[in-house]
């Protein structure tokens, strides 16, 4: 394990402190101020191969976040970057949907025949939030309302549509909407009116309360549901298996849409299913993807029912949607994901990471649930006094696993969850040096709270 380093300390060692205060200084004087940056001294990824990175000091990391789960096989991957290479060789970057591009068309052959829908069509975008526009864009054009039902903590993208849909208010920048939304429980287990059920019961409740929304808040037709298998920005909070199947009986009695938003939670990730709804038994009419798709090159989109998918009245291009460069790249790594059947191994690693987490910390008084599924897990950190949300101990445990050289990554509704998605090709040893790591950090950060809780009571 690499020997312990304090922040500050790690950047003077690698003596380039000047060249990132001066970058530091340049990035908040043109950058918005909304655009948040991790640790006190934020840090500088120059290079990276396998799953580790390297910043601007020189210091080396075991990446368990990957670029907010976007380094799907980690970095320097020969077999993607050889098929970009190829296609720059060509001189071809880009040419628009106006014309056939041969690597969009076998991708979406490929992601038609993986998503289950039938008679399914896809269409590129260049990102998750521009991919849920698109799916809002076709329930609501199929459907005639602009109705639509999400999930509480949700988050769905930071455009004027997605971001009205979005269930979590720390990410909800506007309060003006194209969309009259309505949410749904399914993740919220801890409230006082859920404490206790069973997730069968809960189940129940959830879907009551469906039907009540239904009969009490909207007006005829609803557009779609849009719903995250497990919630990202939430903290990889996820609903107990099968609500999603509940929730589609009653959906499919009114014709009401479904949409699996599967930008984080697809392509195997969970180890339990390729797609993320596969944990509700259920196809659903359409799914947005993005985030891993190409392995670090902007690409996302939607596949969906080739009836939905064409039945928009009016003219579509994408521009850059779908490139000829970032298609290369999606097929390679789809190729790659596939072939090495890292599915498998997500389903590995996963039991043996979060097994390791929840056995290490159940006598730790600031760590509250351990949750996740294969290579999508998180650590809830709390007041130990208290049992209340600390993102204090959170942003804490952030700094502390840097300093031990491992990256990781924070959301949850109130700051303090603690969320980690290695690349999906992490190994066997890999695995154990973070979990290794991640444990030691939360004893430490662990008794730190509960000596100044001891400290502050006295």
């Amino acid at each position: 394990m690499p020997p312990k380093r304090q922040a500050w300390e790690q950047v003077l060692t690698c003596g380039r402190l000047g060249d990132m205060t001066d970058l530091l200084a340049r990035h908040r004087a043109v950058m918005p101020n909304w655009v948040a940056l991790y640790y006190d001294h934020p840090l500088e990824i120059t290079s990276g191969k396998g799953c580790r990175v390297t910043d601007a000091e020189g210091c080396s990391y075991l990446d368990f976040f990957g670029g907010i789960l976007t380094n799907m096989l980690g970095y320097d991957v020969p077999e993607v970057r050889e098929a970009v290479e190829r296609q720059l060789a060509t001189g071809v970057v880009h040419t628009s949907t106006l014309y056939l591009i041969r690597h969009q068309v076998e991708l979406a052959e490929k992601i038609a025949r993986l998503s289950g829908i039938e008679d399914a069509k896809v269409f590129f975008t260049n990102s998750g939030t521009e991919a849920n526009e698109t799916a809002l864009l076709l329930a609501t054009a199929a459907r005639g309302s602009n109705q639509v039902l999400a999930l509480r903590n949700s988050y769905h993208g930071r455009s004027f549509g997605t971001v009205a849909i979005t269930g979590n208010a720390a990410w909800k920048t506007s309060a003006h909407s194209p969309l009259a939304v309505h949410y749904l429980h399914g993740t919220d287990q801890q409230l006082p009116a859920f404490v206790g059920m069973s997730d069968a019961e809960y189940t129940q409740a959830a879907v009551a309360d469906l039907r009540h929304v239904l009969a009490t808040a909207v007006a005829a037709d609803v557009a779609c549901f849009i719903a995250e298998p497990v919630q990202g920005v939430g903290g990889f909070t996820m609903p107990p298996d099968g609500l999603f199947a509940a929730y589609k009986e009653v959906l499919d009695e009114r014709g009401i849409l479904f949409i699996s938003d599967e930008v984080q939670s697809g392509w195997g990730r969970t180890g339990e299913h390729f797609w993320g709804i596969g944990a509700h038994g259920i196809v659903p009419d359409m799914m947005t993807f993005a985030k891993g798709t190409g392995n670090g090159f902007a690409i996302g989109g939607v596949v969906a029912r080739g009836s939905l998918m064409d039945g928009l009245s009016a003219n579509g291009v994408s521009t850059f949607g779908g490139n000829p460069l970032a298609t290369a790249a999606a097929n390679a790594t789809l190729d790659y994901l596939l072939s090495h059947d890292l599915q498998a191994r997500a389903a590995k690693l996963g039991r043996l990471i979060i097994g390791g987490l929840r056995e290490a910390t159940v006598r730790l008084p600031a760590v509250g649930e351990v949750r996740g599924k294969g290579l999508m897990f998180a650590v809830d950190m709390i007041d130990p006094d208290t049992g209340e949300p600390s993102p204090a101990l959170a942003t804490r445990l952030l700094e502390e696993t840097r300093d031990h050289g491992l990256l990781i990554g924070k959301g949850g509704l109130y700051g303090h969850a603690l969320r980690m998605a290695p690349p999906m090709t992490l190994s066997d040893a890999e695995a154990a040096e973070g979990l290794a790591i991640l444990t030691d950090a939360l004893r430490a950060v662990s008794a730190e709270a509960t000596a100044a809780a001891q400290e502050a009571s006295r």
